[in-house]
């Protein structure tokens, strides 16, 4: 997710130019070596030649106006650079969040056929547009709104999908995953668990082995009823759940983490629509989980 990974660089040029020492050609200079002043072969090209204006005093003939131009002037000002705070981080993951929201509730408006002939596409143009992003860290209003729209499209009509066989649950689920969200959000303010190395290995180890599994879980389903037993709705099923979701809260706290450390390494105010990338992600991975198991619990 993210996020979390940005390259900061800030520079500065700064240039001046002046004079106080005697110039090429000056007196002194034949004196010392024992010539003649301006004898030839010790004397600037030009010297003691009228010079046209702005050029540099004993410049060749052939001196460049531009140049001429340029010397002596104030050093061009560097470009401005605007660094990203946490209003940025708000605004930007709200908006995702809101794109994502009107595109699955315009699907959801759809009949049922039409919204799975679209969800399919759209999840998969997602997952590649997601891979991408991730891998080359963009930080683009485009690529992070593009994704949430196309996420959106699926969640749609995946949620109808489900609030069709459980009447309600939908609602349950998008209060659950605030109320994690919320929750995880505390728990890192109040610095109840700090986001260290170590948890942040431990973390990552842990979302590639819950990938892991569900990737063996699927395989062996072509072969076996049920695979092994993660997504089957029953005992299993229900802690697997629980432990994705436990993954996926801790998950939000490298987000916000993340976005804390771009904002005191002075990160430039687009990077916050990576951060918003990698929020979105989360919670969207987090509500299907919950979708799932408030699923298994109906069922049973």
């Amino acid at each position: 997710m993210p996020s979390s990974n940005p390259v900061f660089g800030r520079g500065f040029a700064n240039a001046a130019n002046g004079s106080g020492q005697q110039g090429y050609g000056a007196p002194s200079y034949g004196q010392q070596y024992g010539q003649p002043y301006g004898q030839q072969g010790y004397a600037a090209p030009g010297y003691g030649q009228p010079q046209p204006y702005g050029q540099p005093y004993g410049a060749p003939q052939g001196y460049d106006q531009q140049y001429g131009q340029q010397y002596g002037a104030p050093a061009p000002a560097g470009p401005a650079t605007r660094y990203m705070t946490m209003d940025d981080v708000v605004q930007k993951t709200g908006l995702s969040f809101l794109v994502t929201v009107l595109a699955a509730a315009v699907v959801w408006a759809l009949p049922g056929q039409a919204a799975w002939g679209l969800a399919l596409p759209a999840v998969l143009v997602a997952f590649v547009l997601g891979l991408v992003i991730s891998f080359k860290q963009i930080a683009n209003p485009a690529a992070t709104l593009a994704y949430g729209a196309l996420y959106g499209v699926a969640l749609g009509a995946i949620s109808e999908a489900f609030n069709t066989i459980y009447p309600g649950i939908v609602v349950q689920a998008v209060i659950g995953t605030f109320g994690v969200f919320a929750g995880m959000l505390v728990v890192y303010k109040t610095g109840a668990i700090r986001v260290t190395p170590k948890l942040t290995r431990w973390v990552v180890g842990a979302l590639f082995g819950v990938l892991a599994l569900v990737l063996v879980n699927l395989v062996v389903s072509f072969f076996v009823p049920g695979g092994l037993g993660l997504r089957d709705g029953g005992p299993l099923a229900i802690v697997f759940s629980l432990v994705v979701i436990g993954v996926a809260a801790f998950t939000l706290l490298l987000d916000f983490d993340m976005a804390d450390q771009a904002i005191r390494r002075g990160a430039p105010a687009k990077f916050a629509w990576y951060v918003a990338f990698g929020l979105l992600v989360t919670v969207v991975w987090l509500y299907l989980e919950i979708l799932r198991l408030l699923s298994y619990f109906q069922d049973n």
